[in-house]
Order: C-alpha cells, then sequence, then structure tokens
C-alpha cells in the first residue's frame, strides 16, 4: 500500500485491516486527520470507513489536522 509516497505493507495474519484501524495502528487519531483513499475523499462517518478492508492496491494521502493562528 501506497502511504504519503511510502511504500507499506499490510499487516499479515491478523486479519483485514480497516482505515479507522489502520490510522490508529500508525499512530493517528481518525477524528484529527483527512484521508484520501485511491483519489477520493474517505468519509470519516460512512461504515466503509470502519468496516471495509485495505487491499495492498490502496493509495492512502494522509493529512493530521492542527489548530494555530
Amino acid at each position: 500500500m501506497l502511504v504519503n509516497g511510502k511504500h507499506i505493507p499490510l499487516a499479515s495474519g491478523g486479519g483485514a485491516t480497516t482505515l479507522e484501524g489502520f490510522l490508529e495502528t500508525i499512530g493517528y487519531n481518525p477524528a484529527r486527520v483527512a484521508v484520501e483513499k485511491n483519489g477520493l475523499i474517505a468519509n470519516k462517518n460512512s461504515a466503509a470507513f470502519r468496516s471495509d478492508p485495505l487491499s495492498d492496491d490502496d493509495v492512502l494521502e494522509i493529512v493530521n489536522i492542527v489548530g494555530g493562528g
């Protein structure tokens, strides 16, 4: 899988990894990021975000949301 331009292999043997689970595994709070999956903005309120498995062919762009002024 390609994440922010870097190849990251999906964990093997532990079952399907969802987008929400993947974000948590790599240290992101899903509520504080914007994610593009395969060219489309991922809807964090959708069932797919919590249940659809990721594949090695997926391309993710993850942007961490920070406050400031």
